[in-house]
């Protein structure tokens, strides 16, 4: 969408206002989301980048660190070091992918198993934690993955 496609609907100054930004209430969303999962985290041993990456493995083990990168958007230098402290915390394993020696498989071990079913609760705590009912937030995830994709596209 070009900038002269925009409605125009607020002034200069407005359009700059803070609390105007769809940016900052992502944002501050994302904070309040991430503060709201700390404690349930701490007590797992996880950070919630690390919680990300363990979400992926659950959902399917074994994996190439380019296939954990691309379902989180992150790169491999920011991937890389989360995967080190898992792997120093006995929840992963990194090995070399046999078919291409460049790559590195992720394995979760016995401990990174079991993990899971101590985290299987955090979900519908921070559910509750949200105040929102599991429909709106469901809408609303599929919004704001649309425009995550949108964002992508225009950038490519």
């Amino acid at each position: 969408m070009s900038k002269t496609a925009l409605p125009k609907l607020l002034s200069p100054d407005e359009m700059l206002a803070l609390d105007n930004q769809f940016c900052f209430a992502l944002y501050s969303a994302s904070l309040a989301m991430t503060k709201t999962y700390k404690p349930f985290l701490e007590k797992l041993g996880l950070t919630y980048p690390q919680y990300l990456v363990m979400l992926v493995l659950w959902q399917q083990d074994d994996v190439l660190v380019k296939t954990i990168g691309e379902k989180l958007f992150l790169d491999s230098g920011t991937l890389t070091p989360l995967l080190k402290r898992l792997e120093a915390s006995s929840f992963i394993m990194r090995t070399r992918d046999e078919a291409d020696e460049r790559q590195v498989r992720i394995t979760l071990t016995r401990e990174g198993r079991a993990l899971k079913k101590k985290a299987q609760d955090i979900p519908y705590q921070v559910l509750c934690a949200s105040g929102q009912p599991q429909e709106s937030l469901k809408a609303l995830h599929a919004q704001l993955a649309q425009v995550r994709d949108d964002l992508i596209r225009a950038k490519a």
